[in-house]
């Protein structure tokens, strides 16, 4: 699931910025990918594993992930606009395609998307 977001991630962010942008930006792109996604992921499933409450394990990541990037990556507007709602509809994407696909439902637990497994049987 981390790749699957890494990339989600990264081809959200060549879709915003222009060839030169995005090439000449892909040191910080990585470091915005992990620590937007990887450490994001593991944030958010060691802290439900651990016990944290929820308001600290769901919204770090979250704000990390629309927060950092657009002042990284110092994104206009419309670009930190655009990105915005990609990153907000990315989530529920990666959610839907693992439930569906294969049953994963860890992602978005609070959100029941039936798989295609369940719906064969």
């Amino acid at each position: 699931m981390i790749l699957a977001s890494l990339l989600v991630f990264v081809l959200m962010l060549r879709l915003l910025l222009s060839k030169e942008v995005f090439w000449a930006q892909r040191v910080a792109i990585g470091l915005l990918a992990l620590v937007v996604v990887v450490f994001g992921m593991l944030f958010g499933k060691y802290g439900l594993l651990l016990g944290l409450p929820w308001w600290l394990y769901y919204p770090i990541p979250m704000l990390i992930t629309v927060l950092l990037p657009p002042f990284v990556l110092k994104l206009n507007r419309p670009k930190t606009v655009a990105y915005l709602v990609l990153s907000f509809l990315s989530a529920p994407f990666i959610h839907v395609l693992f439930s569906f696909l294969l049953g994963w439902t860890e992602y978005m637990p609070f959100w029941k998307i039936p798989s295609v497994s369940s719906l064969l049987a």
